[in-house]
């Protein structure tokens, strides 16, 4: 059928030619996968993955539809029941020719290619030999009716007939030798690389032809990594020039910084790998750690820098730091470089996919990208379109995991595996960056239990004399209470706050910060009168992005204005406040006193970390208590009573330091050895393969590993838009609103989106529905109302208390 048509044109305008989606989809993808190694498959098999994903298209009786229903190319159901699925044609396709033309080494080939052109619409399944699985689906009658059909429409030879070396086996992740892969997980990760850039170039093409103007827009020609570092180095002179103005040049801090980024830019001349980087909070790793990642990257010819950030909360500062680091590029061509991906706003499932929604899903086309950890590692073992889009992006990039004491315990295995897969088989650097750095190193017990992590050598250290750099950076005292087991009121807490005019206290919880800020207004009511009002803020993520972005700056600026006040011996107006755990990750803010709950030790010594930050005093005075209520059950009460262990255990040597690095050490390897389970999901078996010689089958479970693998339990909470105003909100938060019912989403609007949404548990959205509150926009999403009474202006989302929070990672 040589006028086949792959997507209807607008009335009077063209349609888009199928055999010129799939060759260009073809190319497209071997492009996007293409490292520049000779023994690289993946880009060979992209290719025909792109040629046959689309072939059921040529169904005489689907090209009727397509001129029927502008939805017409995504899978589901036609009226009057007539099954209009036409990824299965290519899947079976595949396994018919490749076999035929090359034995078993082509069934193999096959296998693979089954699963990334049979999912590429639905996502990627499971192939147990069963109903309902990807063999099920296959081995189907209507899947055979539908190639019959296809191939009855006789496809030009160019695409049944592809003039494609087939990859030589030796090249591809297969565990020939042994026949069980040595890092469970590594074909499926390949396997997903390769689906991703073949659903990115359906996406691409299919972008191309229906929004053209989108697609001009991403074809301008971006900064080249090498003159990203150029704007990076200007940056830091000018920075360096500010602080030696300010007489600050010799400040034990700023010496320290000066070291680090010193190491940063030296180690980044080697080769791609695995690099920690180690140093305290306050040791200016945020910029040390770009550094490194874009000189790395012109060093190695890498692609681009992809910033791990694990809070929500924290990503839009971390992301505004790189703006303005390359501010000079000017704002356009910033807003291009520096990516700001997370997902508070829902993503569609497939059964409510439409066009626009598909076009507006990442995919990570910038330079440098600010994402979370849970988008990336849900990602990484995700079987959705819209989650596995942006997967091959990651293909010769430097992946910075900042705060990487926070990686998932009970899916640790995993993640430390892909990790080093990332690294091994698809060109990658991985740079874990933490002020505490967690033990990743091979730690196998008896009887097989621990973990399966770097064997030594594989891992290189930035800094040379971390101990060394711990000690010179030393600003603190950290105070025990004379009990760890013993409760303390929030009123007594509150108390001891009130007597300090510059304070912080950080809870577990957010109905704790809420408590705790309540307690506090009370006891300075009663004592200061009208000045509590403007001298005592909240923090916690019931308020949205914008909101907390706007009270950290009012935090900075009355700690800027105070310090001023003090050097001119004039009046201080106190800065007193009560934070959620948000704020122990990328927020400098510098107080001489604070107070921490109890709670892991990584999490006090990041509390620890806004203390006498700059090295102002001769030592700042943090406060450990321990809440009314103990952390909710899970990690945060393991990682509590492990800090406990280690603080009570005589194996101390003499050290009396609560934060030391030996203790870190140890707290890592009891909070690890402790875990019921490092992987508990079995996420390692599901995803490991094992050839079948006898019909080459290559089973890998990757919808059932996609279901387990959350580090957030999506199904307990939900995500609501809220009508946050303020003078300095850049955006008309019911303005986009307004644009969201009436066009739909697209990427630029629901990354606007996203510095106004919260997440909430499901039962606290059910009251806020039933009260008229809130409202579904879209399936997953929804937005408040005009209700007046949903936000406070100071504590955000009004809710009850919750058990634990949902909110501190993002989903």
């Amino acid at each position: 059928m040589g006028n086949a048509i792959a997507h209807a044109g607008q009335p009077g305008c063209d349609h888009h030619a199928l055999v010129d989606h799939l060759q260009c989809v073809a190319q497209l993808a071997a492009e996007l996968l293409a490292l520049g190694g000779d023994d690289d498959a993946l880009p060979a098999c992209g290719r025909l993955a792109g040629l046959w994903h689309d072939l059921g298209k040529y169904r005489d009786g689907f090209q009727r539809y397509i001129l029927m229903v502008s939805e017409a190319h995504i899978e589901g159901k036609l009226p009057q029941g007539s099954d209009k699925s036409h990824s299965a044609a290519g899947a079976l396709y595949a396994e018919s020719w490749l076999q035929q033309q090359y034995g078993a080494p082509g069934l193999l080939i096959a296998r693979l290619l089954q699963y990334v052109i049979a999912g590429h619409h639905a996502g990627l399944d499971d192939w147990r030999i069963d109903i309902g699985s990807l063999h099920g689906r296959l081995a189907s009658a209507d899947a055979s009716r539908e190639l019959d059909e296809a191939l009855q429409a006789q496809p030009p030879a160019a695409v049944l007939a592809p003039s494609v070396a087939l990859p030589s086996l030796k090249s591809l992740p297969l565990p020939l030798g042994t026949g069980v892969e040595e890092i469970p997980g590594r074909l499926a990760l390949w396997t997903r690389m390769l689906f991703s850039a073949l659903v990115d170039a359906d996406f691409l093409d299919t972008e191309a032809f229906m929004n053209p103007g989108v697609a001009t827009m991403r074809k301008c020609a971006l900064p080249s990594m090498a003159e990203l570092l150029r704007t990076f180095d200007a940056f830091m002179e000018r920075k360096a020039d500010s602080v030696k103005a300010a007489g600050l040049v010799d400040t034990e801090v700023n010496r320290r910084r000066a070291e680090v980024l010193a190491c940063c830019r030296a180690k980044a001349l080697g080769r791609p790998g695995t690099y920690t980087l180690t140093v305290p909070t306050g040791g200016g790793k945020t910029l040390s750690g770009l550094a490194f990642a874009l000189t790395h990257a012109v060093q190695n010819k890498l692609r681009r820098v992809v910033m791990v950030i694990p809070y929500t909360s924290i990503i839009e500062q971390t992301a505004e730091v790189f703006r303005d680091v390359f501010a000079a590029l000017g704002p356009e061509v910033v807003e291009r470089v520096v990516l700001e991906h997370h997902s508070n706003v829902a993503e569609p499932d497939a059964a409510n996919e439409t066009t626009s929604s598909r076009l507006a899903c990442e995919n990570w086309d910038a330079p440098l990208v600010v994402t979370t950890s849970v988008q990336l590692f849900e990602s990484l073992f995700a079987r959705k379109t819209s989650r596995c889009r942006k997967l091959h992006r990651l293909r010769g990039s430097v992946i910075v995991i900042d705060e990487a004491q926070l990686l998932p315990v009970r899916f640790l295995q995993p993640v430390v595996d892909v990790l080093r897969l990332l690294v091994r088989d698809h060109g990658a650097t991985v740079v874990l960056c933490t002020a505490t750095q967690p033990v990743l190193a091979e730690a196998r017990a008896f009887g097989g239990r621990g973990l399966r992590g770097y064997p030594p050598g594989e891992v290189t250290a930035i800094i040379d004399h971390e101990a060394a750099l711990y000690d010179a950076l030393r600003r603190v005292r950290v105070n025990l209470p004379s009990d760890l087991h013993s409760p303390q009121p929030w009123e007594v807490t509150a108390q001891a706050m009130a007597r300090h005019d510059a304070v912080l206290a950080i809870v577990g919880r957010r109905a704790d910060a809420r408590t705790l800020y309540e307690a506090l207004s009370r006891d300075l009511k009663d004592g200061a009168g009208a000045m509590a009002g403007r001298s005592l803020w909240h923090l916690s993520a019931l308020m949205c992005p914008q909101h907390r972005s706007e009270v950290i700056a009012d935090i900075k600026h009355a700690l800027a204005e105070r310090r001023d006040a003090l050097a001119r011996g004039a009046p201080a107006v106190p800065v007193r406040v009560v934070a959620t755990n948000l704020v122990e990750a990328g927020v400098d803010l510098d107080f001489p006193v604070v107070f921490r709950a109890i709670a892991g030790l990584d999490s006090i010594a990041q509390a620890a970390g806004r203390c006498n930050r700059e090295g102002r005093l001769a030592q700042g005075e943090v406060h450990v208590f321990v809440p009314p209520k103990a952390p909710p059950p899970g990690l945060l009460r393991q990682a509590a009573q492990a800090c406990k262990l280690v603080w009570e255990s005589p194996d101390d040597d003499g050290d009396t330091d609560p934060l030391s690095l030996e203790r870190v050490s140890r707290y890592f390897r009891r909070l690890y050895g402790d875990a019921q389970s490092l992987d508990e999901a079995d996420i390692c078996k599901l995803l490991q393969v094992e050839v079948d010689r006898q019909d080459k089958a290559l089973s890998m479970c990757f919808r059932s590993a996609a279901e387990r693998f959350r580090m957030i339990d999506n199904e307990d909470a939900a995500t609501v838009i809220v009508r946050y105003r303020s003078a300095r909100c850049r955006d008309d938060i019911d303005a986009l609103i307004g644009l969201l019912a009436r066009d739909g989403p697209s990427r630029w609007l629901m990354r606007k989106l996203q510095r106004y949404a919260v997440t909430v548990y499901r039962y606290d959205l059910q009251r806020l529905l039933d009260c008229g509150d809130v409202r579904e926009q879209l399936p997953g999403l929804y937005v408040q109302t005009e209700s007046d009474v949903f936000y406070d202006p100071t504590l955000g989302v009004l809710l009850g208390g919750a058990p634990g929070d949902p909110a501190a990672f993002v989903i």
